[in-house]
């Protein structure tokens, strides 16, 4: 059986040279119990907006937003809100393989979906041998009704081999910061060769390849002698 052909990464482009379009597509998901806030978490990223109590989502609702890496590289993030219900993991099951990034979403004012997230983590990694994590802490706003410490998320996220960030939809509060470390991380380990690109994975698409130009490929044709 052949060997599936090798994807390149990007080389670094000038940035006046974007126009717009994008050099990666990452796709990530957003994992953790229901009503942890995963939905006002996205749609505060994604629409700038904070919607108090969103619809609980069913099976998978897709979001994108792009975003700039120095120097100059383009990601589109297409992100996918997962239902936490247990009626719809299997449907959730089914988008595992396909993501490069996860977050995992937990409540801090509820203890029960923090000590859900290792279920969650060990569901991906059943599946997946090379995926990046972060672990966020939702709702922070309502620090007096925690009932997870900061050091408690912190030593979580340590044997998850990750980062810990506390985030609110409400305030605004790291939610950019979230995406952005993320996003970096997956960035920095298709750099270092940490995740290897297969044709037919969508975690991770890449839209500029290095392509030797149409002229070096063709050998110059031998001109033939004038005999005027």
């Amino acid at each position: 059986m052949e060997a599936a052909p090798e994807m390149e990464l990007a080389q670094t482009p000038p940035a006046r040279n974007l126009n717009g379009n994008w050099h990666y597509q990452f796709r990530i998901l957003l994992l953790g119990d229901s009503m942890v806030g995963k939905t006002s978490l996205l749609r505060c990223y994604t629409e700038g907006c904070f919607v108090p109590s969103p619809c609980p989502t069913v099976g998978v609702e897709f979001y994108s937003k792009m975003m700039e890496l120095p120097p100059g590289i383009k990601v589109k993030l297409q992100l996918w809100d997962t239902a936490g219900q247990e009626r719809f993991r299997c449907i959730t099951r089914s988008f595992y393989r396909n993501a490069v990034g996860v977050l995992l979403v937990f409540d801090m004012t509820n203890r029960r979906s923090f000590e859900s997230i290792f279920d969650w983590y060990h569901e991906v990694t059943s599946v997946m041998e090379k995926v990046v994590f972060l672990l966020v802490g939702h709702k922070s706003d309502l620090q007096s009704m925690n009932r997870v410490t900061v050091e408690e998320a912190e030593g979580l996220a340590i044997s998850l081999g990750t980062q810990f960030i506390e985030t609110s939809a409400k305030d605004n509060l790291n939610i950019d910061l979230a995406f952005a470390t993320i996003t970096n991380a997956i960035y920095d380990a298709l750099r270092n060769k940490e995740i290897d690109l297969q044709e037919g994975w969508d975690g991770v698409k890449v839209i500029h390849k290095k392509r030797t130009s149409g002229l070096q490929r063709r050998k110059k044709a031998p001109q033939e002698k004038c005999n005027c």
